[in-house]
């Protein structure tokens, strides 16, 4: 996944998308340290002091110059959990996902739309041979009736123009059971859909 990452300049991510970390917290890494602080740094006098050369100050390297703690939360998490317990959470949301996806290539009625390398499943309903604009509204209808329910809770996107529907595992607690209610919540909701009923701008009736 991160094949010619040596030659970026930049990298960020967001301990609060996986890492166990509350929202709000990235993370990140640059080669040229000295152009942030050259670009956001001010020091007026009243800023200077004996250590300014001895440490790194990181008021120079955003642009506010009073900001929150966002590392001590994440400090938190790797002091509890360190670095290997961060790996096996990250394995296990991998191996949740990895079942669910097995689950959607076995059933003959749904495809999954992406490769899987992390822990989301990009899939769809496609229960037999029907044009892409009909398969968009029983998407978009199975994916209205999944939510409607309250158990699970589903999110969408669009891959080479087509309605896709995504499940993400990234809580901490979540268990294999509950990646399989999830899975038993859509199949339910394709059962109750007609997949030759469709109304023009965009209705169904479910």
């Amino acid at each position: 996944i991160l094949d010619g990452v040596a030659g970026v300049h930049s990298l960020v991510f967001n301990p609060h998308k996986w890492l166990l970390t509350n929202f709000d917290c990235s993370a990140y890494y640059t080669r040229e340290p000295e152009v942030l602080t050259r670009t956001l740094g001010i020091l007026p006098e009243y800023l200077r002091t004996a250590q300014d050369r001895s440490v790194t100050n990181y008021r120079d390297w955003g642009l506010p110059l009073g900001r929150r703690f966002r590392a001590l939360k994440l400090w938190f998490v790797l002091r509890h959990d360190g670095a290997e317990g961060l790996r096996e959470h990250l394995r296990r949301h991998i191996g949740l996902a990895e079942a669910f996806a097995g689950w959607v290539e076995a059933d003959p009625d749904f495809e999954v739309l992406a490769p899987v390398p992390l822990n989301t499943v990009c899939f769809r309903y496609r229960p037999k041979e029907m044009d892409e604009a009909t398969l968009d509204r029983l998407n978009e209808a199975l994916l209205e009736r999944v939510n409607a329910g309250g158990r699970v809770y589903l999110t969408h996107t669009r891959l080479g123009g087509r309605f896709t529907i995504r499940l993400a595992v990234g809580q901490e607690r979540t268990r294999r059971d509950h990646v399989e209610e999830a899975w038993h919540c859509v199949r339910e909701a394709a059962r109750a859909l007609d997949p030759s009923t469709s109304v023009e701008g965009g209705a169904r009736r479910v």
